[in-house]
């Protein structure tokens, strides 16, 4: 997997994870707060997609993870 590839899959994850917490359903940490942290993610990848800019992408350069295939 390259770098964009780590960076869809974990947003989608992290969006994921967030929703499920958020919702009534789950019985143990249940919060409406986390909510917030899906908004955080959505405006992350929102703003990566105008300026191009993501700590992730730096972050996982740093772990090795290749940039092209």
């Amino acid at each position: 997997m390259i770098i964009l590839d780590w960076v869809h899959s974990l947003a989608g994850f992290f969006i994921l994870l967030s929703l499920s917490l958020g919702v009534e359903a789950s019985p143990i940490f249940h919060s409406k707060y986390w909510l917030w942290f899906t908004a955080f993610v959505g405006l992350n990848l929102l703003q990566f997609g105008i300026s191009k800019f993501c700590p992730l992408v730096h972050i996982l350069k740093k772990l090795g993870v290749p940039e092209k295939r």
